[in-house]
């Protein structure tokens, strides 16, 4: 079971200096009032247990901002997922100066406590695009806000063409809300998102009849090879994720707009909203795309579809997150090669959250093996399907919440069954090159926390056995260090990635 951890000391201080700021906070929460950038903004940071309501959005009307003067002090609320080096980016300072204008900030904090008031040193940028936050982060990803929802009862109690849909998908005749769902959970990516935006796209939950083009493209992206909802939706899942975890890293600053324009986002955004604006910056033209960013645009459709989204929203992520004790995925005192490094936990691109493991073998290429890959904690077997396995660490049965791992090409015979309960070091399968897409025998891990993909590296990297994950020139490359020691990530399986997991 989850135990509540206490609160670290420093998250205890911001608590009563939030709420002795509570007074004056603003209502747009994360949008100081513009133009007046010294106006005071506070809010109750939140707990691991993830109730504090995230910033309320602005509303309709926007003044374009001041030219701060170099290094001038902005208000900012943070907001669920936050970290220093991305606040770096998006307002164009530097750490240093973070910290030193928020002295309570310790060296160790990995996430910023949603909620909590701090000044932001900035360096204005010219061009920056529409301050109005669309959803929040918590509706974005497939996690605890989506526990609950009926994805087909939904659709069924639409007058749209979207409920009578079937069609064959992933090696099966399903049904609309299977692909949705489907969809959603191999992306880690909100149903309720993916279904507002086929409304707003095609009017797939409104319109009794499809009109050809909308039937065949639903989400607006006319490629002979993307037709039908089923390969529109993992089109539109991968950008959506590409977006939202580009402003995560954060690698994604700007647009370019259809006529040449360069707009930089506003540094007060959110991820889910940054990544709408990107779906719809490649989908859209310029009136298109300044509509559909709007507040009586796609959020009007998603308000309409499942009330207002900033009512009750969630931090889904909590301050000074850390991740739990995780051994290497094979058993002690094993030698595996380290044959990937970060990259994308599903899909093409972001989020850089897995990593690959391959086991001694005599040949190369996809070859049976009877070593065994294991868990790399306590915890329940979720879910099994192609190669894959989900091991929920919380006990509460539910891959959307809570720490989960993500294991990929794991060989369907003597996979842990679905509802295993395993320790950490228990077998949970045979690596292969089953599932997805392999050039070699190997196991895929990836760490999810409340439906968010966790990258590989960061504030809060990937830690086995306390080797720590790094990033490379390019995905597949980086290495795994550990004190002094170095392995560098390599498909051709040489001296220089092989990793020995501890004898315990």
């Amino acid at each position: 079971m989850k135990t509540k951890p206490s609160l670290p000391s420093w998250l205890l201080i911001a608590i009563t200096a939030a709420i002795l700021l509570s007074a004056c906070q603003s209502q747009a929460g994360v949008l100081p009032p513009v133009p007046d950038p010294a106006s005071a903004a506070g809010g109750q940071p939140e707990d691991s247990d993830s109730t504090v309501q995230e910033a309320q959005p602005a509303t309709a009307s926007f003044t374009e901002r001041p030219v701060y003067a170099p290094g001038e002090l902005v208000d900012y609320l943070a907001q669920p997922g936050d970290t220093l080096p991305a606040l770096e980016v998006r307002f164009n300072t530097s750490v240093e100066e973070i910290r030193a204008a928020n002295p309570i900030i310790p060296q160790t904090a990995t996430t910023m406590p949603p909620g909590m008031p701090m000044k932001i040193p900035i360096y204005y940028l010219p061009f920056w695009g529409s301050p109005y936050q669309i959803i929040p982060d918590s509706l974005f990803v497939n996690g605890p806000a989506q526990v609950g929802f009926n994805t087909a009862e939904f659709i069924a109690a639409q007058p749209g063409w979207l409920s009578s849909y079937t069609a064959y998908a992933a090696d099966a005749n399903r049904s609309a809300a299977e692909i949705v769902d489907l969809v959603a959970r191999n992306y880690s990516v909100s149903p309720r998102l993916l279904l507002a935006l086929l409304e707003y796209q095609s009017g797939a939950l409104t319109q009794p009849e499809a009109q050809d083009a909308a039937f065949t493209y639903p989400m607006g992206y006319i490629s002979p090879s993307r037709q039908g909802l089923y390969l529109q939706l993992i089109w539109a899942a991968n950008l959506l994720n590409n977006g939202y975890y580009r402003w995560r890293t954060p690698t994604l600053t700007s647009l370019e707009r259809e006529d040449g324009r360069l707009t930089r986002f506003d540094p007060w955004q959110n991820a889910a909203t940054v990544s709408l604006h990107n779906f719809f910056n490649v989908l859209l033209g310029d009136a298109g795309f300044d509509r559909a960013i709007a507040p009586d645009g796609f959020a009007q459709i998603y308000r309409d579809l499942f009330s207002d989204p900033w009512t009750e929203p969630s931090a889904h992520i909590p301050g000074s997150l850390e991740q739990p004790a995780f051994l290497l995925p094979f058993e002690p005192g094993d030698v595996w090669a380290y044959t990937g490094g970060p990259h994308t936990a599903w899909g093409v691109g972001e989020p850089l959250a897995a990593l690959d493991f391959a086991p001694p073998l005599t040949t190369s290429g996809c070859q049976p093996t009877s070593v065994w890959a294991t868990a790399v904690a306590d915890g329940a077997v979720v879910r099994t399907g192609v190669g894959e396995m989900v091991l929920d660490l919380d006990g509460d049965g539910d891959e959307r919440t809570g720490w989960n791992i993500f294991y990929l090409h794991l060989a369907a015979e003597d996979r842990a069954p679905f509802g295993a309960q395993l320790k950490a070091g228990e077998p949970v399968g045979h690596p292969s090159c089953e599932g997805g897409s392999s050039t070699g025998t190997h196991v895929h891990i990836a760490r999810k926390y409340n439906g968010e993909w966790l990258t590989a590296e960061g504030m809060l990297p990937f830690n086995l056995e306390g080797w720590i994950a790094h990033n490379g020139s390019q995905p597949y490359l980086g290495t795994l260090t550990r004190d002094n020691q170095v392995v560098r990530a390599c498909t051709c399986s040489n001296a220089a990635s092989f990793i020995q997991a501890e004898k315990r």
